[in-house]
């Protein structure tokens, strides 16, 4: 639970003063390591609240970055059931 927390905060303090591609590592890192990290999309919705603009090539949407994420997220709770050595 304490390892989880930290997480969560260390993915905190990289979306709000790190780079962006930092963030994202730390993220897929976190969504492997831990069952179902619901946190990085909250924590990713933060981010293009605080930092999202409109993308054109997007169709204007705003958070390109918080569906990436549940996309992926979603995908690898998929692969980790498919895995025999994952609990």
């Amino acid at each position: 639970m304490i390892l989880r927390i930290s997480a969560f905060i260390l993915l905190l303090f990289s979306i709000l003063f790190m780079p962006f591609w930092l963030s994202v590592v730390i993220a897929l890192c976190a969504m492997i390591y831990f069952n179902v990290f619901w946190e990085a999309i909250v924590l990713f919705l933060l981010s293009d609240l605080l930092y999202g603009i409109p993308e054109t090539k997007f169709f204007n949407m705003v958070f390109v970055s918080s569906i990436v994420i549940l996309i992926v997220l979603i995908i690898i709770e998929a692969i980790k059931k498919k895995l025999k050595f994952y609990k």
